[in-house]
């Protein structure tokens, strides 16, 4: 079995207290052991060792939301409200294919693992009839990067012609979806503590799923033993349609289907009331916090401060590329701070707190705090190592303020299961120039296929 050492890093475990000059053991894929450079034991003859001198040593980075596809769609519909941005791009989206999806992911997932993220989730929800398998095209791209990944299958059965917003051209029958997904997770799901392959059942929102395809969606997942996510109280747009559609407000609405609990986990959950976050924290359902996307599309700013202090889970999420232009997953923390500062002050969000939202926090939405999210013994290897020494960086003393504070300090080791994602800043995995270029190329291709779809 592989040993690694990780030697005389400023270790911050996010579970216990900080380690000014410590050091990490992995052996195969996993942490081993955590403490001080003083008194540790020799390592083993030929294991390898890292000096991670002048770096600050985190868990590797949790994306809880995202949507990989949009990589191909970004700079597009720039003033628009939710509702307005979906309107837009729902045609353009009509007309991918796996091969779009292909380049989208990949380049999405390269600059995810550039941003020190270790595991992402994906939220696809756009199946277009007779265009490959789009699903099996993020599976294979997040795999040639190295990212653990949890992909949600999405879904949309209501389309305009039964109250919904999107168009009919883009939703699937209820039949169809759930024999889909659970053909998703048949074929995909790996359950083991080691996973780097999750499914999950997600129909994408209140506004474009039906509460039939809401129930049986649930109780899928619950028969397979998988987790539930969906898009919820994102815009106040959201609100006024689950009122005049439902007679429910969202959370009350998604209480109702029977879809809170401690599997469940909702996107950007901003428009809250008191109720609603107590009703989240009893629960145990979580939520992806996405403040750049939600300040891109103008939606509001989450009450995260008050979602953490009534005790309910918060992680974070970059959210598709098309609402949260090559947002980097690092510079979610700061984000969050400063939005939570704005609206309730400067002790509302710490710089620690920020690194638990995008650490064990996304981690305890995805199922997995027992494996992720933190630097303890037992963990699986998933550590990012910034370097936080730079001529002007060091400036700050505190490592963790560097990080969380300033602009993403250079990404000196990325290991997912202790192998080697990201050196220096360069992807090890993947060829990173041929990512971006494929990416690039998937824009070029859904905009030539999207003018041969629209009327």
């Amino acid at each position: 079995m592989r040993t690694l050492v990780i030697e005389n890093a400023h270790v911050a475990p996010v579970a216990g207290p900080e380690i000014p000059r410590g050091r990490l053991r992995i052996d195969g894929d996993t942490i081993t052991a955590v403490g001080p450079m003083a008194g540790a034991p020799a390592p083993p003859p030929g294991a390898e060792r890292i000096d991670a001198s002048g770096c600050l040593a985190t868990p590797g980075l949790v994306n809880t939301h995202h949507h990989l596809y949009q990589w191909a769609t970004q700079g597009l519909a720039q003033e628009a409200t939710l509702f307005e941005w979906l309107v837009a791009l729902y045609p353009v989206w009509a007309a991918m294919d796996a091969e779009v999806v292909g380049g989208a992911a990949g380049a999405a997932l390269g600059w995810l693992a550039l941003s020190g993220c270790t595991t992402t989730s994906d939220h696809h929800y756009v199946f277009p009839k007779g265009r490959g398998d789009l699903l099996a095209a993020t599976i294979d791209a997040a795999r040639r990067v190295g990212l653990r990944f949890h992909p949600a299958r999405g879904s949309m059965d209501r389309g305009r012609s039964r109250g919904g917003l999107p168009p009919d051209a883009v939703v699937e029958d209820l039949d169809e979806i759930l024999t889909a997904t659970a053909a998703a997770v048949d074929q995909h799901h790996d359950p083991s503590p080691s996973s780097r392959l999750r499914v999950a059942v997600a129909p994408c929102s209140p506004f474009s799923a039906s509460a039939e395809l809401m129930t049986e969606a649930a109780a899928l997942a619950r028969d397979k033993g998988v987790r539930l996510h969906t898009h919820l109280a994102e815009t106040l747009d959201e609100d006024e349609h689950c009122v005049a559609r439902f007679g429910l407000r969202p959370v009350d609405y998604l209480d109702k289907l029977g879809w809170l609990g401690p599997d469940v986990w909702l996107a950007h959950a901003v428009h809250l009331t008191d109720a609603d976050i107590g009703r989240l924290a009893a629960t145990g359902t979580g939520s992806a916090h996405c403040p750049s996307s939600n300040g891109r599309l103008g939606a509001g700013i989450a009450r995260v401060s008050e979602l953490l202090r009534r005790g309910a889970n918060v992680g974070l999420g970059v959210d598709g590329s098309a609402s949260s232009e090559l947002t980097p997953l690092a510079g979610e923390m700061r984000q969050a701070l400063l939005l939570q500062r704005a609206r309730y002050g400067p002790r509302a969000l710490t710089a620690r707190q920020a690194l638990e939202l995008a650490t064990l926090g996304g981690a305890r939405n995805l199922g997995r705090a027992a494996e992720l999210g933190t630097l303890e013994p037992g963990k699986l290897a998933d550590v990012a190592l910034w370097r936080v020494d730079g001529p002007f960086a060091a400036a700050v003393a505190d490592p963790v303020c560097a990080l969380v504070l300033g602009p993403q300090p250079p990404l000196a080791r990325l290991l997912v299961g202790g192998e080697t994602v990201v050196e220096d800043g360069e992807l090890r995995t993947a060829a990173q120039d041929d990512l971006g270029r494929a990416g690039a190329a998937a824009h070029r291709r859904l905009m030539r296929l999207a003018r041969s779809h629209l009327p």
